[in-house]
């Protein structure tokens, strides 16, 4: 649960900072929010769950 809160966060700045530097504009930036906000809601949601798991897996953490 931990990662998945940092994941929003960090994709929610990612995207924010898009905004910010125009690299995306809102209308892109709506549609970006409602995709990730209905792939949550899919069939897909396990499998990418799984997905960002073993990349955070796969990252070594320092300090422990």
């Amino acid at each position: 649960m931990i990662f998945s809160i940092s994941a929003l966060v960090l994709f929610g700045a990612l995207l924010a900072l898009l905004m910010r530097f125009r690299a995306v504009g809102a209308g892109a930036a709506v549609v970006a929010l409602l995709f990730g906000f209905y792939l949550a809601r899919s069939d897909a949601a396990p499998s990418v769950d799984q997905i960002m798991s073993a990349l955070r897996g796969a990252i070594p953490s320092s300090g422990k």
